[in-house]
């Protein structure tokens, strides 16, 4: 349809040219009806391009105008978008940063359980030393000999080795304790009780008194391998580690808790902790598969939030 004004005038023009040639021969009649008409149409024909060229200019104009618009909107979207994607930055570290928070919050409140319990068992173990101490008050007032003039006649004791033993009135010698007859070799000193072992040492890593209490925490390991404080101890010499710039160091110790104390509470940090210490040692495999590991045993905990986080900044799906 929009080439069709031009065929016409195609056309046209191609008679006008006929016709002219036609009539270039002298004629007696110069101007005649249908040079006239000719005329006409020629004129109708230049009406007609020039309304048609006005249309295409005023289509232009329009399709200008359409074309800023949509390039208007496409900037506008282009801001908003970039505003949005700000936003989402901005919301993903203030997430992060509060999850930085809540799983510091969570590691205090497990280190002041630990200490509380702590606190607890030395507290039992005073109260079944008076226990005993009562229990042998009992047992001496209740072997106290009675005295005769008035008053009973407490015996001064001697010791063990110069003691001399006593024999019933029949002469013969009553069982002896083989522990007082005998002399005993010297008993190895005992570790002191694993609370407060663990409460000294946790203290000494509180204030940064980190080779002390490496040694403390080793001693306590060595002195009570099977208690589950342990377990702690063995995480707290990771993060030792980690701060000294040891990682190789850092994930024995993180493998110990995990392998050797399941029901730790500290396991799931343990895992975040070993995947950070393989990363930094460009072990990122492996760090992948403890977050993974971290993320399917804890999917809930506040280290699996962390876990998620690692892993897409890693650019790694959490499965």
């Amino acid at each position: 349809m929009s080439r069709s004004p031009f065929r016409l005038l195609t056309i046209r023009c191609l008679a006008v040219a006929l016709l002219i040639a036609a009539f270039a021969t002298p004629k007696a009649h110069a101007v005649s009806k249908e040079m006239i008409q000719l005329q006409t149409q020629m004129q109708q024909l230049q009406d007609a391009v020039a309304r048609l060229q006005q249309s295409n200019d005023e289509r232009m104009g329009a399709m200008k105008d359409l074309l800023l618009q949509t390039a208007d909107s496409v900037n506008k979207m282009s801001v908003e978008m970039n505003g949005m994607k700000l936003s989402m930055q901005n919301q993903q570290e203030a997430m992060g940063a509060k999850s930085d928070q809540v799983s510091g919050q969570v590691q205090s409140l497990n280190d002041t359980l630990d200490e509380l319990k702590a606190r607890m068992a030395r507290m039992e173990k005073m109260l079944s030393d008076v226990q005993g101490q009562q229990q042998s008050a009992a047992a001496i007032l209740n072997n106290l000999p009675a005295g005769g003039g008035g008053g009973n006649a407490i015996p001064t004791p001697a010791p063990a080795t110069s003691a001399p033993i006593s024999r019933d009135p029949g002469g013969n010698s009553p069982p002896q304790d083989p522990a007082a007859s005998d002399p005993q070799p010297a008993a190895a000193p005992s570790a002191p009780p694993v609370a407060d072992m663990y409460r000294t040492a946790y203290s000494d890593y509180m204030s940064a008194k980190y080779p002390l209490a490496t040694s403390e925490f080793m001693d306590l390991t060595k002195a009570y391998p099977d208690d589950n404080l342990s377990g702690n101890a063995y995480f707290y010499l990771g993060e030792i580690a980690m701060r000294s710039q040891k990682p190789t160091l850092a994930v024995k110790d993180y493998d110990h808790l995990l392998e050797r104390y399941p029901d730790n509470t500290k396991i799931p940090a343990a895992h975040l902790h070993k995947a950070e210490a393989m990363i930094s040692m460009k072990q990122t495999d492996g760090g992948v598969r403890e977050l993974r590991a971290l993320i399917q045993r804890f999917p809930n905990s506040p280290e699996a939030v962390q876990a998620r986080q690692r892993l897409t900044s890693l650019h790694v799906p959490a499965h």
